[in-house]
């Protein structure tokens, strides 16, 4: 027969589980909890070494401390203590085998002496003995800091040099004396530029011109547009003078060689191919990208070709062998531009995967993977003469320093997909974008300088404003643009305008912000 289990109230259980723990543990918590000296020691050293472990090697002025006898005692850690009753100064000794920092410093030898820094009892001794002007409490500071303890025991801070903190120490001023005066961050001014003004629109290609390059000579130039055809241009009337056709799809790039007679283009047709200007007819393939074609560029000082596409690589080829010399592996998506330089890192690529590669081209491996966008970057540019570059996306443009790719700053405002960057030798850079919104801005301090917006030609839709490319002449005085309303537009600076009828409205932050 099934016994009857007794039933009880919520309340009784409750309190009989809290006597049942009670009974438990109370030997537990009656029983005083004994002291164990070796952790407390693993304890202290850890402490000391995370603290204060990048001061320990720290150089001391060697005739700027006195010397005290051998009655200092040494605590159960192995410190030496600091006793606040003798009005004596602390042995200054200095550890590691280096000067600090790196480089020409101070010897070490056989006279130089090991700092070390107080233990936490040394460091309340200290804290009594410190002088009137130092220990007296306001309502603005209730204990001496740790930097006054430092000096009053002749120990330099761990944030200034040793010169600097022992004549602090000297002067036996207040705390908002012995405060390092810090100067205040200043902005620097941009460099005023004339403003920009359209007076040339190009009409002649029927579809989206996709790409521009001019030629060194700076007689003519290029591009390349959707409906399948290259188009050679005289620069200074704006006359068609070629037209050259062999791609089957849209042509997305094009190049012009300074060492050879050669004009470069790629498509969406997986095609690269090499035109011979002298016959206008193409002499070589590039055979290789899995997919559509998205950019190209030549290197400055060999004949090596640097292409990339939308099968997430990006391919370098002997331009005379037609051999492929590198497949550069790494983006996980579309790889959008590719830029070649002489210097090392000689290729850079952005992808829509939101990452920037600068490769080895030796090598053929990635060198450094920047991955502070967060959104695809579909153009970089090169600076003519600084060691920089630029990258641009829809959240930001931002500014990088070679070789390893050190984040300078961000040029935000504009809210666009930006499909193209250009500079020139005095520090404008333009960015174009899908919303035919174009941008000026003054490199060295990123003020956004002139916002252009031109008006659709007569006959495409509004949504046809879209700037697919944009390049500087040779000479730098015209700003030439791939449209998607079918045109190339030419700008030039307005000439009419002085910095008196158009100053720079500069109003700096007082510290400006760097979000990566």
């Amino acid at each position: 027969m099934v016994e009857e289990v007794q039933k009880h109230s919520v309340h009784m259980l409750v309190f009989r589980s809290l006597k049942r723990t009670h009974d438990m543990f109370v030997a537990d918590n009656a029983k005083p909890v004994e002291f164990d000296e070796e952790s407390h020691k693993l304890k202290m050293s850890v402490k000391l070494h995370t603290e204060y472990g990048p001061g320990l090697h720290m150089p001391i002025l060697k005739g700027s401390l006195r010397e005290k006898g051998s009655q200092s005692a040494v605590d159960a850690y192995g410190h030496k203590q600091y006793p606040a009753n003798q009005g004596q100064e602390i042995e200054s000794l200095v550890t590691g085998t280096h000067p600090y920092p790196p480089g020409p410093g101070v010897a070490l030898t056989a006279d130089t002496k090991i700092q070390r820094l107080p233990s936490e009892s040394a460091a309340q001794s200290l804290t009594v003995a410190l002088p009137p002007s130092l220990s007296r409490i306001d309502a603005n500071w209730t204990s001496a800091t740790v930097g006054d303890i430092y000096r009053h025991a002749g120990l330099p801070e761990r944030s200034q040099p040793p010169g600097s903190s022992l004549a602090m120490m000297g002067a036996g001023a207040t705390k908002n004396a012995a405060m390092m005066a810090k100067k205040a961050p200043t902005m620097p001014k941009p460099q005023w530029h004339p403003p920009w003004k359209l007076y040339r629109v190009i009409s002649g290609h029927l579809g989206w011109v996709r790409c521009i390059a001019v030629e060194p000579g700076n007689q003519w130039f290029v591009t390349g547009s959707a409906d399948r055809t290259i188009k050679i241009w005289d620069l200074a009337s704006g006359k068609l003078k070629l037209s050259l056709t062999g791609h089957i799809s849209t042509v997305r790039g094009v190049i012009v060689s300074a060492r050879s007679p050669y004009l470069f283009s790629c498509g969406e047709d997986k095609q690269v191919k090499c035109w011979d200007l002298e016959y206008n007819k193409v002499i070589r393939h590039y055979h290789g990208h899995l997919s559509a074609v998205y950019g190209l560029d030549l290197h400055p000082t060999i004949d090596v070709l640097a292409t990339c596409g939308r099968d997430s690589t990006a391919r370098i080829w002997d331009v005379r062998t037609q051999a492929s010399v590198h497949t550069l592996a790494g983006h996980t998506d579309a790889v959008a531009t590719v830029k070649c330089q002489a210097a090392e890192p000689q290729i850079i690529t952005g992808s829509h995967d939101a990452t920037i590669r600068l490769w080895d081209l030796v090598a053929g491996k990635t060198r450094v993977t920047l991955t502070n966008h967060k959104k695809s970057v579909r153009a970089l540019v090169l600076h003519p003469r600084h060691y920089t570059f630029a990258s641009g996306s829809p959240d930001n443009i931002k500014q990088w320093k070679f070789q390893d790719g050190n984040f300078i700053q961000n040029l935000s405002g504009h809210k666009a997909i930006i499909n193209t960057l250009s500079v020139n030798s005095d520090g404008v850079l333009v960015s174009g974008a899908d919303n035919g919104t174009m941008y000026l801005w003054d490199w060295r301090t990123g003020y956004n300088f002139q916002r252009v917006h031109e008006a659709v030609q007569p006959g495409s839709l509004d949504s046809e404003s879209g700037i697919f490319a944009c390049a500087f002449d040779q000479s730098e005085s015209r700003l030439l643009t791939a449209e998607a309303d079918k045109t190339i537009k030419v700008y030039r600076e307005d000439n009419s305008v002085t910095e008196e009828t158009h100053p720079v409205h500069w109003k700096p932050e007082s510290i400006k912000r760097k979000r990566f």
